[in-house]
Order: C-alpha cells, then structure tokens, then sequence
C-alpha cells in the first residue's frame, strides 16, 4: 500500500442513500483508506504519490456480491440449460469430485473472475467443506486474490462412495467433531489476508434439532463471527410432485427428521434473527414471513440470473415492501458471469415488466417507478449495510476504505450516456471491458482493463509464495478441470439426485 491520487473523474458519491455525482473531482487514498474528496487537490510531495488520470472517467464504489460459491469456476458453462435440482446434481454436490488443490484454483478464479468484474466484497456461501484442507485452501485462495470476502463456513452432507451400481453412500453425522475443531481453528486464526478476509458462517440444514443451531450460533458468536447466512427458497417445493420413485426414500427421511421448511420463523423463535443474517433468494416469501425477516433487520439477497432460469420464481429486490433490505449476488458463476452490473440490469427490467403487465391488466397505463438509483444502492451500499460494514465500505467517503472501480466513460458504449447521465452510463451502457483499474483496501488488482498479477499465500498466515500472472492461472485451472471431470466419471445422476432426497428433503 501507498499513496495515490485519482485526479479529475467524475465521482459517483452518495450522501444517505442519495446519489451526488462530482465533477472533475480528485480522491486521495492514502494506505487503504480515502483521505480526502475534492477538485485540485494539492500534495507537499507528489514523488511518492502514484496519479492515476480520471479525466474522462467515471469512479465509483466498488461493487458489494452478497451470495455467491467462489469455488465452482472449474464448472462454467455447464449449466445453461438446466434447472434448480439438475444443477444441484451436476454442480452442488460435484465438490466431492475436487481435492483441495481443486478447491484452490477454482477459489482463485472465481476471486480475480469478482474484481475482474469491479466487484469489491463477496459474501462466500463455501459448501465444500470435505475436509479441514478444503476450507483452508480456499481461504488460501480468497487472501492471494486480493478480493475482500467473507468465506461462510457450511457444514454440507460429505459424499463416501458414489458409482452407478449402488446407493451413493454418505457420512450421516452432518457436524462431526472434526467440522467443530477447524471451526475453533479458523475463528482463532481470522482474519486473513491483511484483515480482508473475514470468517462468517453458511448454514442450511434446518432440520437438525433447534438446540444444535442455537449451540452452533453460539460457538460462532464466541469466536467474533457476525456474519450468517443461509438459502431460503419458499415457493420451489409447493406444488412440485416427488417422483413416485423418490417417494419411500423421502417418507423414510420424515420418519427420523424434524423438517423445518420456514427458516425464519425457526431463527426468529431461537432469537437468533436480527440484522447479522443474509438470506438467499427469498422467491415466494410469504407475507407474514417477509414482515418478520424486515422486523428484525435481517437482510437477503437476489440472484435475478439463476432465480430466473432454475424456476425458483421471480426475483423480489426491487419489491417496494421489500427493497430496504435487498441487495444483489451473483449466486454461480459457473452458469453465468461474475458481472453484477448484468444481475442489477436484469433484475430491475424484469421487475419493470411485472409492473408494466400489472399496469395493463388493471386498464393504467404502465410507469417507470423503479428508479436507477435504487438499482445502484442495491449493488453497492444496500449490499455493504448487508454485511454490516457500511461505515467502512459501499461509497465513496473520507475515512471509508478504498475499494473503488474506474469506468472509461469514453468507451463506445458510455460515451454519451457519460455525458447525459453517468448512473446511467454505469447501470444501463457499461460493460465489464469498460472498468479500467479496480482498487480494493487501497491496492490497484486490475489496471489498464487486465488483472494484474497475484503473489499466492504460502498458507494462511500469509507467508509469501509464487507470483502468477492470469495464463498461468488459467492454464492450471484446465488442468484441475480435466481431473475433476475424470473423477466423475460413472458417476450415476441418478444416484445423486437420490442422495438429494434423503440429505436435502
């Protein structure tokens, strides 16, 4: 870290939840911190500062992810054409099929895939946790990337075996002791990567007995960690039939499991719901449980690409009952881009449609009532109030940290939305081969539209090891690819989405 000084951009600055743009405006970042916002900024001694020209640029606060599974870069562009539980089949579980030499590139690719694509902060949802290494290699990963993260550590059920001749066989004991011993571990270690990568904690399986998840929440809590997150998906099972092949074996799961299907009335009862949780997607909420979950300051986030194409319903963000407490993720980037500026678009003109059609059926003419500037709050400090850390991250203010994203206002695309209206330019025009340089904790990981190279952690203490640059990476993310993919070989979908059933209900 250093000095620099970005000279003369037009700022995307926010005062509340107001978006002020400043003109030909120049902000200081002095270690990891902005130090001062203001036109013709002067230093004593500009030879240890590093200028970086904003003219013709637009700066704004990075961009804040809060649900996505970093690890799962090995498996881009197999999911275009299939819904929630095939991918569950075919992605979710492969994580049995990857060592944590695996783990480690796919986790690396996914981080620099986020800043790539100016986002500044990600909420990890890590449910990969096959053994002690997993989760350390991928911390590993998250701290050389230079990404800020939040690796949520979630217990998963652990395939043994799984062929096409047999049941998938699969360790029943969902929190062994071992689970407990990293967890102790990671809590005393965190954070990692000069503070940028904090400890946090996914959980999804809320038919374990309510005393475990209080217990658990309570060790997390003891170990400094604030951060919860879970999946919540209301409508997906109400009306889906169980294949009658599929039937004993779910009936067979309800003989010894308590089923909790409505996670925030369990949280609420266990007073453990308050605003320290994120829930995923949130489709078909219901009403009374939307209250609840906004009564008690928690905070969920949308994830309109997959939302949309795996019939989990539609994206509910931009709900005006909804939207204070809504922020934007990008869910798997292993079926579509790390571009959160794409889910922010998608998000807002699919939820514009809706109105547009309940306008007409009701005989109105439609209107334009959900406003960009809203979309912008919801992909930066909505996203940083998620994670509790909107007085350090989210906007571009004095004394907050430096995590910020540069945009080529002169590029084909934002040239003259640049000039009318640059939340626009940004919001509806932009492209991920506009942002010039991204900053995060005052270091500059991506210049001149290329990631820089990444000087990988020895281990997570921080230790230094290699410098790669991006075709290095990407030429061991092939091969990590090649022996995941052969160890999945004869792997039975079947059997797996068997295997679904009885650990997921």
């Amino acid at each position: 870290m250093g000095t620099i000084l970005l000279q003369g951009g037009t700022v995307l600055a926010h005062e509340g939840d107001r978006v002020k743009v400043l003109c030909n405006h120049d902000i200081l970042i002095v270690g990891n911190r902005i130090e001062d916002i203001g036109q013709g900024l002067t230093l004593p001694d500009r030879s240890a500062v590093r200028v970086i020209d904003c003219q013709g640029k637009i700066v704004s606060p990075g961009f804040i992810d809060t649900h996505h599974h970093l690890w799962q870069s090995q498996m881009g562009g197999r999911f275009g054409n299939m819904k929630f539980m095939d991918y569950m089949v075919a992605g979710n579980i492969q994580s049995f099929n990857y060592t944590p030499e695996d783990i480690f590139w796919g986790q690396l690719a996914g981080c620099r895939e986020s800043i790539h694509a100016g986002v500044t902060t990600v909420v990890d949802h890590a449910h990969m946790t096959y053994s002690p290494e997993h989760a350390t290699e991928a911390i590993r990963a998250s701290a050389s990337s230079g990404l800020r993260t939040f690796f949520c550590y979630t217990p998963i059920w652990r395939i043994k075996s799984w062929t096409s001749d047999a049941p998938v066989e699969f360790d029943e004991d969902l929190l062994p002791e071992w689970w407990f011993s990293t967890l102790e571990f990671l809590g005393r270690s965190a954070p990692f990567g000069d503070g940028r990568v904090r400890l946090g904690l996914g959980f999804d399986d809320f038919k374990v007995p309510k005393e475990t998840v209080r217990d658990l929440w309570a060790r997390c809590r003891a170990l400094g960690i604030s951060l919860f997150t879970t999946h919540f998906v209301a409508n997906y099972m109400k009306s889906t039939p169980i294949p009658s092949v599929l039937l004993t074996i779910y009936l067979d799961v309800l003989k010894y499991s308590h089923i909790v299907l409505d996670s925030v009335s369990l949280l609420k009862e266990c007073a453990l719901l308050n605003s320290t949780v994120i829930f995923s997607h949130i489709n078909g909420i219901a009403e009374s449980d939307a209250q609840t979950l906004l009564a008690h300051g928690a905070h969920f986030s949308s994830t309109p690409e997959t939302e949309l194409q795996m019939g989990l319903g539609e994206p509910v963000a931009f709900r005006p009952d909804l939207s204070s407490n809504a922020s934007i993720g990008i869910d798997c980037h292993s079926n579509n881009s790390s571009d959160i500026l794409t889910q922010l678009r998608l998000g807002m003109q699919h939820a514009r449609g809706v109105e547009n059609v309940q306008a007409i059926e009701n005989g109105e003419y439609p209107n334009v009532n959900i406003k960009l500037e809203g979309m912008f709050n919801l992909g930066t400090i909505q996203g940083a109030r998620a994670v509790n850390m909107a007085d350090k991250i989210g906007s571009i203010e004095v004394n907050k940290l430096a995590d910020i994203v540069i945009f080529d206002a002169t590029s084909p695309g934002m040239v003259c939305a640049a000039e009318e209206d640059p939340l626009a330019a940004v919001l509806l025009h932009a492209n991920v081969g506009d942002i010039e340089v991204v900053i995060v904790d005052g270091v500059v990981r991506k210049e001149c539209g290329k990631l820089v190279d990444v000087q990988l952690y020895g281990g997570i203490s921080g230790s230094p090891g290699e410098i790669l640059h991006q075709r290095e990476i990407s030429k061991r993310l092939l091969e990590s690819r090649g022996r995941i993919i052969e160890q999945g070989r004869g792997q039975d979908a079947g059997r797996g989405m068997e295997f679904l059933y009885k650990t997921f209900g």
